[in-house]
C-alpha cells in the first residue's frame, strides 16, 4: 500500500519525463505524435488503476485512520518531511483525479486540441496530474504547497498553448491570481509551521491548535484562506475563473472544474479546520456571506448569459455556474460542522464529476458548431440536438438536471447537507445569522434550476430550420470517456452513503482534534 500511494503520487512525473523522450518507451503508433498520445492513455490508466487497487485494499472500517503512509526525514532542520498518507476525506478525491485525467487524455487520443507538439501537451497532462494526487497525498505543509504550486505552470500551458480565442490574456489572468494568492498562503503556512515547531500536518491536526496563540490562528487563517479562496475560486476573487474555462481546450476545462477547484476547498478542511479552530471560528460568518454571495452572484451571472440577445458563450456560463456550486461547498465547511463539511466532501465529488461531463458535452458542441455562443446555437443555426444528436442532446440534458440538484443525482446531496449544515451550525457560531446564509443559499438553487433549464430549452430543444446542417452524434470514444461520469453521478445520487461512509468518520476525528 505504500509503494502503491508513492506510484501513484510520482508516477505521471515519470510519464512526463518519459513523454519526452525521442519515443516513449515500448509503445508504437502509425505516427510518433499517435505512440505519445498512447503513453498518456496507459501512463494515466496505470495511476487510474492503482488508485482502483487502494481503494479497495483501502480499510472501510477504519477510514479515519491514515493508511498507505510513508514517512521519511527530507529537511531536518526545518523538521519537513515527505510524509504521505490517506484516509476517508483524501482517498475519493484521489480516485477522482485519477479517473478525470484518464479520460482526458483518452479523449485527447481521439481529439487533440489544436497547438504545438503532443509530447508537450501529454507531458504538462501529466506533470498536472502528478501535483494535483501529491495535494492530496501529502501531509506536510511545506509538501503541501509545493504540490499546490506545481499545477499552475502545466495549466498556464494549456490554456495559453492549446486554448482558444483570448488564451494569452486568461493564461496570465490565471497564473498571476493564483501565484499572488500562494504568496500569501505560503506566509500562514510558514506561520504556523514555526510558531508550533512542526510542518506535520497529522500532529498539528490532533494538537487541535491548542499550540497556538488566537491571534496566531486567526492570521493565519486569514492568510492560508486567501490563497486558498482564490483556488476555490471564492467570491469576489472568482475573475479568473471565466477568462480561464472560455479560453481553455476541453480537457483543460475539465481537469481545472474537476480537480484543480478542490484543490484549495481540501486545503480549508484538512488544514483550517483542525490546526486552526478558534480561527475559522473568528472567520466562520464571513466566509458563510462570501459563500451565499457566490452562490447568488453566480447564479444571476448565468442567468444574464442565458437570456436571449446576450451573446452568452456556454463554457462561460458552466464556469460561473461553479462559482455558485462551490458557494454551496465553502458553505458548509463555514458551519464548522459533521453534516456540514460531510456536505461540502460530498459537493466537491459531485461537481467534479457533473461539471467535468458538462465541460466535454459543451466542448462537443463547439467542436460541430464551431461556436459555444448560446444565441447562434439556438438562433440561425437551430441547434435542437434533440432531433439532431439526440444522444449529445440527452446527455447534456441529464448532466445540466444534475447540476441543478435533481433529487436521486449526486449534485442533491451534497447541497442539502451543506444547508442542513448551515441550519445547525457549531457552537458558537450565531445562528440566525446561519439561518438568513441558509434562505439566501436555498433561494439560490431556484436560480440555478432557471438557468439550466433556459440552456437546455434554447440549445436542446430550439426548432430546426429548414436544411438543417447535420451534425454527428455521440462518437464511441466520447461514449467511452463519458459514461462513467454519468453512471457514477447516478450511483452517488442514489447509494450516497458509498461516499459518506468514507468521510464521516474521518471528518468527526478531524474536528474532535484527531481524537478517534
Amino acid at each position: 500500500m505504500q509503494f502503491l500511494l508513492a506510484l501513484v503520487v510520482v508516477g505521471p512525473l515519470v510519464g512526463a519525463v518519459a513523454a519526452l523522450l525521442p519515443a516513449p518507451p515500448g509503445l508504437k503508433g502509425r505516427s510518433p505524435d499517435q505512440a505519445v498520445l498512447r503513453h498518456g492513455v496507459t501512463v494515466t490508466g496505470v495511476i487510474f488503476l492503482a488508485t482502483l487497487v487502494l481503494a479497495a485494499g483501502f480499510d472501510h472500517d477504519h477510514p479515519s485512520k491514515m493508511q498507505a503512509t510513508t514517512d521519511i526525514s527530507w529537511i531536518p532542520a526545518l523538521d519537513v518531511r515527505i510524509h504521505l498518507g490517506i484516509d476517508g476525506i483524501s482517498l475519493p478525491l484521489l480516485v477522482l483525479t485519477a479517473l478525470l485525467t484518464f479520460l482526458c487524455a483518452l479523449y485527447s487520443y481521439f481529439k487533440l486540441p489544436e497547438g504545438p507538439s503532443p509530447k508537450a501537451f501529454v507531458a504538462l497532462i501529466l506533470v498536472l496530474e502528478s501535483g494535483t494526487l501529491a495535494t492530496f497525498a501529502v501531509l506536510d505543509l511545506i509538501l503541501f504547497f509545493l504540490a499546490f504550486e506545481m499545477v499552475l505552470i502545466p495549466m498556464y500551458f494549456l490554456i495559453a498553448r492549446w486554448g482558444g480565442a483570448g488564451r494569452q490574456a486568461a493564461a496570465w489572468k490565471f497564473i498571476l491570481y493564483t501565484l499572488l494568492g500562494s504568496v500569501v498562503m505560503l506566509l500562514g503556512l510558514l506561520l504556523i509551521g514555526l510558531k508550533s515547531g512542526t510542518f506535520d500536518m497529522v500532529a498539528l491536526a490532533t494538537d487541535n491548535g491548542r499550540g497556538l496563540t488566537t491571534s496566531v490562528q486567526v492570521t493565519a487563517v486569514l492568510a492560508i484562506g486567501i490563497g486558498l479562496a482564490v483556488k476555490t475560486p471564492m467570491w469576489p476573487l472568482h475573475s479568473w475563473l471565466p477568462d480561464a474555462h472560455t479560453a481553455a481546450p476541453t480537457v483543460g476545462s475539465v481537469l481545472l472544474a474537476g480537480v484543480l477547484l478542490k484543490m484549495g476547498t481540501y486545503g480549508f478542511v484538512r488544514i483550517l479546520l483542525p490546526v486552526a479552530p478558534d480561527g475559522m471560528h473568528t472567520f466562520a460568518p464571513y466566509l458563510a456571506a462570501f459563500a451565499v454571495a457566490g452562490i447568488v452572484y453566480g447564479s444571476l451571472a448565468c442567468l444574464a448569459l442565458a437570456r436571449p440577445g446576450a451573446k452568452g458563450d456556454l463554457k462561460r456560463l458552466i464556469a460561473y455556474s461553479s462559482v455558485g456550486h462551490m458557494g454551496f461547498v465553502l458553505l458548509g465547511i463555514a458551519s464548522m460542522t459533521p453534516t456540514g463539511v460531510n456536505g461540502a466532501l460530498f459537493a466537491n465529488i459531485a461537481h467534479g464529476l457533473i461539471t467535468g461531463l458538462l465541460f466535454f458535452l459543451v466542448g462537443a458542441v463547439k467542436d460541430r458548431y464551431g461556436t459555444a455562443d448560446l444565441d447562434t446555437l439556438a438562433g440561425a443555426t437551430g441547434a435542437a440536438l434533440y432531433g439532431r444528436a439526440p444522444r449529445l442532446g440527452g446527455l447534456l440534458a441529464f448532466a445540466a438536471v444534475a447540476s441543478l440538484g435533481l433529487p436521486g443525482l449526486a449534485g442533491f446531496w451534497g447541497e442539502m447537507l451543506a444547508l442542513f449544515g448551515a441550519f445547525d451550525p457549531a457552537a458558537g457560531l450565531s445562528r440566525p445569522a446561519f439561518l438568513t446564509f441558509m434562505s439566501i443559499a436555498a433561494f439560490g438553487t431556484l436560480l440555478t434550476a432557471a438557468y439550466l433549464l433556459i440552456v437546455v430549452r434554447r440549445v436542446c430543444m430550439g426548432a430546426n430550420r429548414d436544411e438543417p446542417r447535420a451534425i454527428a452524434d455521440v462518437q464511441s470514444y466520447e461514449f467511452a470517456a463519458w459514461t462513467p461520469l454519468a453512471a457514477l453521478t447516478v450511483l452517488a445520487g442514489l447509494w450516497p452513503a458509498v461516499l459518506l461512509g468514507l468521510t464521516d468518520p474521518a471528518v468527526q476525528k478531524l474536528l474532535a482534534g484527531g481524537k478517534s
